[in-house]
């Protein structure tokens, strides 16, 4: 009987043993995991680093400080340490701007903050919808209280909030918009200064501004609201300090009197929209950091009274 019964139990071990043979094996293939792409790195603020491009403003008045346009690409010579260029793009369409509003609320400002807010509102009304801006006020230090927006009302808002005191440090001021403006999204890029008098509180010198202006792609245009009576040692260098600060990047300084300013405000936006921008790259391809200068020759129009063209002096090249 216990014979019958291992028999039995064999032949079922067998037949189980026959049935998992038939079974085919189960295989698992992995999943592969899909990584995404690595994103691009962003593009460097200065133009001429990624694309060996430079961007060159150009103003042409005639001898009573009105716009010239309607010239041609062939009525330009560009040349670079005096080596002409060849131009590879040329307009005078009203291109998008970001700008930067640097305005002083120290002390001193006072009975002058309501004026100096309504020329910020008539510069803004020559913008164009595309236009971004940001605000910089500066005293005792400079703050970015309105970072880029195309909200233009914002900057006016914030502006309605400020109050005058403090020192004035201009030239802080001044680095903090250049710094700001390398997140700018447009290859045009303007700063407009608003301040009554020169600097006595910053930590940064002028020669070192001065170089961060030079190495920037940012044309600066300066309001300064100078009192006609005798003012501190700081106030009397103020005029001498903005030409130097806007001149090599072709702009201008101004200076107003109170009632002038709205009207001074307007004129330096329809300037920015009367331009022609001229590109170029360079024939010396040479990634050295130093300077070039720049020089714009304009054909004199037939018939036409002598005409005058600003621009930008120069730029440092890339160094990568």
């Amino acid at each position: 009987m216990k014979l019958k019964v291992a028999s039995w139990n064999i032949a079922i071990l067998a037949t189980a043993l026959s049935l998992t043979a038939q079974i085919p094996e189960a295989t698992i293939t992995p999943r592969v995991r899909q990584t995404a792409p690595a994103p691009e790195p962003p593009p460097k603020a200065n133009i001429r680093v990624d694309t060996n491009v430079v961007l060159v403003p150009v103003n042409v008045t005639d001898p009573l400080n009105r716009f010239v346009t309607g010239l041609e690409q062939t009525d330009f010579r560009v040349l670079e340490d005096g080596v002409q260029q060849k131009i590879l793009s040329f307009g005078n369409e009203d291109a998008p701007l970001s700008i930067g509003i640097v305005f002083d609320t120290s002390g001193s400002m006072g009975e002058k903050l309501s004026r100096s807010r309504l020329s910020v509102q008539e510069f803004f009304k020559t913008a164009n919808p595309e236009d971004e801006a940001f605000l910089v006020e500066f005293a005792n230090r400079p703050e970015l209280t309105v970072p880029f927006t195309h909200d233009l009302g914002e900057i006016q808002s914030k502006l309605l909030a400020t109050r005058p005191k403090g020192s004035t440090a201009l030239l802080d001021g001044v680095t903090l918009a250049l710094q700001t403006m390398k997140k700018a999204s447009n290859p045009r890029k303007a700063l407009i200064v608003i301040t009554d008098g020169g600097d006595n509180h910053s930590r940064y010198t002028f020669s070192e501004v001065r170089n961060r202006v030079k190495e920037a792609d940012v044309q600066i245009y300066a309001i300064g609201i100078f009192g006609g009576g005798m003012g501190s040692s700081e106030e009397a260098a103020g005029p001498g300090l903005l030409s130097a600060l806007t001149e090599p990047t072709g702009g201008h300084h101004f200076v107003a009197s109170l009632r002038d300013l709205p009207e001074i405000a307007s004129k330096i936006g329809v300037e920015l929209r009367n331009q022609y921008l001229i590109g170029y790259t360079p024939s010396n391809a040479a990634r050295d950091g130093k300077f070039r200068r720049i020089t714009v020759n304009v054909i004199q129009p037939r018939g036409l009274p002598k005409i005058h063209a600003h621009w930008r002096t120069g730029y440092y090249s890339p160094t990568q």
